[in-house]
């Protein structure tokens, strides 16, 4: 089972690769590091006073995401999920069954953490999503005023600081793992994506056959 690995800054398309993705992979597991956040009264205390905390990997739950993955790679019927309410600040768990078979195809882990994790990214598939800021932050904002209860000020001081964080954590990936580099809505960098991905399951079904 291969992972891929998504990550780009907030509102450049990651779910929106993610989604096309999953559709044309029939089967694939999907975890989003945007789900394993901490509702720790620490967290909801510094958040009052660092506008950024939830850009910062100490406000997700690293370890268990790690397990999850481990988990599946190690192919456990049952394996633990985490989902987050933003509005409520509240992280839940559940446990679902998989049945693992040749269908599935591939693991994504997506989301502003997905390459800060304690993982080997010689061993995945590095895709990093890139957009135009102006177009980031008019994504962000729909985004956070319908789904996370916040106002336009809040959006434009939580955006500046994310996108900042983004871009200084990101450099050590990129100077050390291959990546690919896609604007999800442009349909020649998508159309490249999706015919070396094709490639990779083939060759994984020629290997197993």
């Amino acid at each position: 089972m291969k992972t891929i690995i998504i990550t780009g800054p907030s509102g450049s398309g990651k779910t929106n690769l993610t989604n096309k993705l999953i559709k044309l992979f029939d089967n694939t597991i999907v975890i989003n590091t945007d789900s394993y956040y901490r509702d720790s009264i620490l967290i909801k205390f510094l958040s009052i006073f660092k506008y950024d905390i939830y850009d910062r990997t100490i406000s997700i739950k690293k370890k268990e995401i790690e397990n999850t993955l481990n988990s599946i790679y190690n192919q456990s019927g049952l394996i633990s999920l985490y989902s987050y309410d933003f509005k409520r600040k509240k992280s839940l768990k559940t446990k679902i069954k998989l049945v693992y078979n040749s269908e599935n195809q591939f693991v994504i882990l997506e989301g502003i953490f997905s390459h800060r994790l304690d993982i080997n990214y010689k061993d995945t598939i590095n895709i990093l999503c890139e957009e135009d800021k102006k177009i980031c932050f008019k994504r962000r904002l729909k985004r956070d005023q319908i789904e996370r209860g916040r106002n336009i000020n809040e959006v434009n001081r939580k955006f500046s600081k994310s996108w900042n964080l983004f871009h200084n954590n990101i450099k050590n990936y990129k100077e050390n793992n291959n990546l690919i580099t896609i604007n999800p809505v442009d349909k020649i960098s998508y159309d490249q994506l999706i015919f070396y991905l094709n490639n990779i399951f083939k060759n994984k079904k020629t290997k197993k056959n």
